[in-house]
């Protein structure tokens, strides 16, 4: 994490960073190590988790608040009625896109609240690769999710501190510091086409031990001229 960190140049000295947690084991261990990493690096940041509950009434804002006042972090929990809108009649087709956007368009609202210009997300290095599979079969884009991402002309920047990290040596993380999954009582989680992406690609993982090293390099390596 560090060297991405580092080779990216995702955090300045003094940036306010803003941590997307979604309960999940990976922005879990995100938050927790960024701020492990301030007892080692030179660079001072501050650091506040935020956790948009989406209102399928899991109880997930209350659960994330008990984790944040354990533990001493600085925190905000938004609720929000974003799931019951993407899951909505009209909108039976998308409701996993919809609710991405949703819920970004709340943290960059709540960033700019803050003042912070920086945006955690916990996605891993699994997470590049099956996005990249899902906008080449469902997009028809050659594309995926960059480590550092500008919006608005450099007034905010979403940041991808765990890009390089296989999601296995997360979970491995988390369970060893005890942590359990927090759901946020999606409907439709463990349905949509990202599961469908997962399945396959696990299935040439277990062919080849190489494939996911040599896809996540062939995405740094992709030259504009061999694109249509």
């Amino acid at each position: 994490m560090g060297k991405a960190i580092h080779t990216r140049g995702m955090i300045g000295n003094g940036d306010h960073v803003m941590v997307a947690v979604s309960g999940g084991l990976d922005s879990l261990s995100l938050l927790w190590m960024l701020r492990e990493r301030l007892n080692h690096s030179p660079i001072s940041y501050t650091l506040t988790a935020v956790h948009v509950d989406l209102g399928f009434g899991a109880g997930s804002g209350n659960q994330m608040e008990s984790f944040f006042v354990k533990n001493g972090f600085d925190y905000r929990i938004i609720t929000t009625d974003i799931g019951e809108r993407a899951h909505s009649p009209e909108n039976r087709e998308s409701p996993c896109f919809l609710c991405s956007w949703l819920r970004r368009k709340t943290l960059f609202k709540a960033a700019a609240e803050s003042g912070s210009k920086k945006i955690a997300f916990g996605h891993h290095k699994d997470d590049i690769i099956e996005t990249f599979f899902l906008n080449v079969f469902y997009g028809a884009s050659i594309s995926t999710m960059t480590p550092m991402q500008e919006f608005f002309k450099g007034r905010l920047y979403i940041i991808r501190p765990l890009f390089m990290i296989d999601k296995d040596l997360i979970k491995r993380y988390a369970h060893a510091m005890g942590w359990k999954e927090i759901s946020t009582g999606c409907p439709t989680s463990g349905f949509s086409k990202r599961e469908e992406i997962k399945v396959m690609l696990s299935q040439f993982y277990q062919g080849n031990k190489k494939v996911k090293g040599n896809i996540f390099r062939a995405l740094h390596s992709v030259r504009p001229e061999y694109l249509l």
